[in-house]
């Protein structure tokens, strides 16, 4: 999957509105600023986010744009699919099933396609904002590495010579 450069600063601008959830309304400007984005795209960004009604904008002197909702309830994958279509570069879902159904010969390699797409879809689709303001998302794959080795670690018994028992011990 590529994320193009707008998909790219929207996230961004996301991950700064979600950091200052409940803080009121930000200016486009400090956006811009603090999270280094032209300015004039990123309000065009902002209204595609607002259509969509992730944000709202905020009149008045402490204007700016916020969080429809809380960060905890919006998706990476909503926002990758708002700016730039579907989650794969292969197509969507659907192109894959029926090219599988279609294509005998190719059948294998767009089942592969379709896994890739189905576990980049899955992962964004359980990522939220809250996630990556918190770094959640990034300790809860640590600990399923640390899981996944220690897994592994048990299924081979330590090997016992001349009465030393293991190096744990």
């Amino acid at each position: 999957m590529k994320i193009s450069q707008k998909g790219l600063y929207a996230l961004q601008a996301m991950m700064m509105l979600a950091r200052h959830y409940n803080q009121g309304a930000i200016r486009i400007r400090d956006v811009a600023y603090e999270e280094e984005l032209p300015e004039k795209f990123l309000e065009l960004i902002l209204l595609e986010l607002k259509n969509a009604r992730i944000v709202e904008s905020v009149r008045g002197a402490k204007g700016g744009y916020q969080l429809r909702r809380p960060p905890s309830e919006i998706y990476l994958s909503e926002i990758i699919r708002l700016i730039d279509g579907p989650l794969a570069p292969f197509g969507d879902a659907e192109q894959l099933r029926s090219l599988i159904d279609r294509d005998a010969e190719h059948r294998a390699l767009y089942r592969v396609f379709l896994d890739v797409r189905d576990a980049a879809a899955r992962i964004l689709e359980h990522t939220s904002l809250a996630d990556i303001v918190s770094g959640q998302r990034t300790e809860a794959l640590k600990a399923r590495k640390r899981r996944k080795k220690k897994g592994a670690e048990s299924g081979v018994l330590p090997m016992v010579a001349h009465g030393n028992r293991g190096r744990d011990e």
